[in-house]
């Protein structure tokens, strides 16, 4: 009897709490803002804006995009293999997946992700009006940055599938959300379009808490990205890679490709003409040392003469376990970093020699010193057996009092082989060691103890380099050889390289290797070996190197070393992974939809 009347006053108490309350079921949300109160607020526009930022995925997660290429190798896979050899299916995606347990860096460039952060910025667009901003400015600075936002995430997913569809709308849940993909010259349209209009809304620079917003010359930038990459070769093949099918989906048909450089060149140069940026650190150094420091500094500096578009960062940054902190991730298992992304043999190769020829294995001098009298910014990028990094942690000081990479191998009196601290048979942790026998070193701080301590440096989306040889590539394909030249030179003379002088495709080849060592691991070579078609090379199988040496009876390794290469990762090329797939899910929810040649 008791239960049953307990049972009845919690129904009289909720009843009688429901009549008293008749909205009861039309209450405001404690835990979000309603989207009347979004757009009555120019501080929580402001907020809904600052989401979708988070849509351009930055490159300092675990795994970077240099492993997805012929930069570096992930030590530990997870998947990026299936990358490097070309596996990616419609069913699978992999490290491309938006569901993939890993891989931020990838996964900001899915479909599925990069359409949501789409729709975010078109219901900005469908509702700003309705913002009471105190002043125009402030309305037109907002609407510049979804501008360029919504041109960036397009940019995106054109790089990745070609055509897309164009969607401008929020749909609701009473529309059609079948659509077919628009080619891949409107999408290209559409995106300097959105760019053209960021430009002329947004400020020449943006200071205070607004540092890291999108400006005037990051719009004009990134649209000499978009068109550079518009009149490169694959876009421009007549689709002959992939059997010539769906060539408006994956490059132009037809049209003037003169003029497609010409309005590179042109949008590279709106840049240059800004009088905002230049090269840091420009002129000739006064030393080796000096133009190491000139190079390495550009990346460990909050802010310099080159920052176009960035992604700032604070200590307290709080992602996955894979989101940031490029230090642990990229530091030698000696010092307890994680050594995630470790350089490959070609790209440790094509740092040319101090003179400016190339570095050769089969030249008896090169191989008897590999790592002596090289390009500054190789000293600047690679850690490699031998140099000198940072003090060792307090554990392993004991070992190395110096803090010298030791990625070899080395024979003690007595015959016995005594693996380096920082290979994998390291006696200070074996999980996480390099299998090229090289590490990264550019982006990461040597000030601080990566394994307790985690940097705040900025990653760069854009700097002004890029830019210069943006026009250097438009000059090239235009004839202008002098012209290119001059801006080539302009980037080798801050770390004090010789003047390239060759002609023909002597320059070019000069100009590509150039581009890959001056933006090494900065996110743009996977999307270079694409668009030059050089991806038969590209993924050739990752070499690495083997290092032996000799130690003496107390311990201490010797000068002398031998190298000998090695395969590091197999790898192999299929020519249907220059563009991704549409995942089959999203190919059975829209019956619009043609998938990319090849799959």
């Amino acid at each position: 009897m008791k239960k049953i009347y307990y049972i009845l006053l919690g129904i009289f108490v909720l009843t009688n709490t429901i009549s008293c309350k008749k909205d009861f079921l039309d209450q405001t949300p404690s835990d979000k803002y309603s989207e009347e109160a979004v757009w009555s607020d120019p501080a929580l526009a402001q907020a809904f804006v600052n989401n979708i930022y988070f849509g351009i995925p930055h490159g300092f997660s675990n795994i970077m995009m240099s492993s997805m290429v012929d930069e570096t190798t992930y030590n530990a896979d997870f998947g990026s293999s299936n990358v490097t050899k070309s596996l990616i299916t419609p069913s699978d995606l992999s490290i491309f997946d938006e569901n993939f347990w890993s891989g931020n860096r990838q996964r900001g460039m899915n479909w599925a992700r990069v359409y949501k952060f789409i729709r975010s910025a078109n219901v900005f667009f469908a509702n700003i009006d309705k913002v009471p901003f105190d002043n125009q400015a402030d309305k037109n600075r907002i609407k510049g940055e979804v501008y360029f936002l919504r041109g960036n995430l397009y940019h995106n997913l054109v790089s990745m599938y070609g055509g897309v569809p164009i969607i401008t709308k929020a749909y609701g849940l009473a529309d059609d959300f079948t659509a077919p993909r628009d080619s891949y010259e409107n999408c290209i349209k559409f995106i300097t379009s959105q760019l053209d209009s960021a430009a002329a809304l947004l400020p020449l620079t943006q200071s205070g808490n607004n540092k890291g917003r999108a400006t005037k010359g990051a719009a004009l930038a990134l649209k000499s990205r978009v068109l550079l990459y518009a009149a490169s070769d694959l876009y421009n093949s007549d689709a002959a890679w992939g059997g010539g099918t769906n060539k408006e989906l994956v490059g132009y048909v037809g049209g003037d490709r003169i003029a497609r450089w010409q309005a590179a060149k042109n949008a590279a140069k709106a840049v240059m003409d800004l009088g905002v940026y230049s090269i840091y650190k420009a002129g000739t150094p006064a030393s080796a040392s000096e133009a190491i420091k000139n190079y390495a500094d550009i990346f460990l500096s909050k802010e310099t003469s080159e920052d176009i578009f960035l992604r700032l960062f604070t200590p307290k940054v709080d992602e996955n376990w894979d989101g940031y902190n490029p230090g642990l991730y990229n530091n030698p298992n000696g010092w307890h970093g994680w050594g995630s992304n470790t350089p490959v043999g070609q790209m440790v190769d094509a740092y040319e020699m101090a003179d400016g020829s190339k570095f050769d294995w089969n030249n008896p001098a090169h191989k008897a010193a590999p790592y002596a009298n090289r390009d500054p910014r190789f000293y600047a990028s690679i850690n490699y057996e031998g140099a000198v990094w940072r003090p060792r942690p307090s554990d392993v000081a004991g070992k190395d009092p110096i803090g010298i990479i030791q990625v070899g191998y080395y024979k003690k009196p007595d015959g016995t082989v005594v693996p380096g601290l920082d290979t994998r048979n390291s006696p200070i942790e074996d999980w996480n060691g390099t299998y090229t026998g090289y590490y990264m070193r550019k982006f990461i701080d040597p000030t601080l103890n990566a394994q307790f301590v985690k940097q705040d440096l900025p990653w760069r989306f854009i700097r002004y380099s890029e830019i210069i040889l943006n026009y250097a590539e438009a000059c090239l394909a235009l004839g202008q050889e002098q012209e290119a030249r001059t801006h080539i030179n302009m980037i080798r003379t801050r770390v004090g390289m010789p003047q390239v002088n060759e002609s023909g495709q002597a320059l070019i080849d000069r100009y590509r290797n150039e581009r890959r060592i001056e933006l090494a691991f900065e996110d743009l070579r996977y999307f270079d070996v694409r668009r030059w078609m050089i991806a038969d090379v590209a993924y050739q199988n990752a070499q690495g190197v083997r290092v032996d040496g000799l130690m003496d009876g107390n311990g201490a390794i010797q000068p002398v070393r031998t190298y000998s290469n090695i395969t590091a990762q197999a790898r192999a090329w299929n020519p249907r992974f220059y563009f991704l797939p549409i995942k089959k899910d999203e190919m059975n929810r829209n019956s619009k939809l043609v998938q990319n040649p090849l799959y």
